[in-house]
């Protein structure tokens, strides 16, 4: 799976938006959204939304989250605990880039908000990066990978795979004494 379609999935997550128009209620597979009233909040996939904000048929909400105060204190709740703390958002990556690369104007504090998103998915790759370097040392078999989002996931599946390949490799040919090993 790759980023883009990480950020595919994490569309579908629901928004607050506040239109300049009215409609009926829209009837999609994944269920009804509307009626659409105009100045009235409706909550929409993000998809929509963006959508939407691109043809200039509403403002988003930012998300309750993605407030300036709760985002320092998740940085720091980050930076004091050496395990991984329950995301304010799973895809709270995902939809800081869609947000702020399409919705800048709905967003305030726009730059502050982008940079405690940043900070925080920075403390929890290097956090990432030693939990591996540790699994990795420790030859371990196995991990619990709790509190992590999609993309954090994603991010680390290429690298830790192949070096699980390769330890793999090594320990059988431990095991074979340098004989290939086979399944016969």
């Amino acid at each position: 799976m790759d980023p883009s379609e990480v950020e595919f999935l994490a569309e579908k997550q629901i928004v607050t938006v506040v239109p300049n128009f009215s409609h009926d209620e829209v009837f999609l597979i994944g269920g009804n959204i509307g009626p659409f009233n105009a100045g009235l909040p409706v909550e929409v996939p993000l998809w929509m939304a963006v959508n939407l904000k691109q043809r200039q048929k509403c403002r988003i909400q930012p998300p309750e989250w993605m407030d300036v105060e709760k985002l320092q204190a998740k940085k720091q709740e980050e930076i004091d605990s050496p395990i991984f703390q329950p995301t304010l958002n799973e895809n709270y990556m995902e939809v800081t880039k869609l947000l702020l690369s399409h919705a800048t104007d709905d967003i305030p504090h726009a730059d502050e908000v982008y940079t405690l998103i940043k900070d925080i998915w920075d403390l929890r790759m290097a956090k990432l990066r030693q939990s591996v370097d540790k699994f990795v040392k420790d030859q371990e078999t196995h991990a619990r990978l709790d509190n992590l989002s999609l993309m954090e996931i994603n991010t680390v599946r290429p690298f830790l795979t192949q070096a699980l390949d390769h330890m793999h490799t090594l320990r059988m040919n431990t095991v074979t004494g340098g004989q290939p090993y086979t399944q016969e």
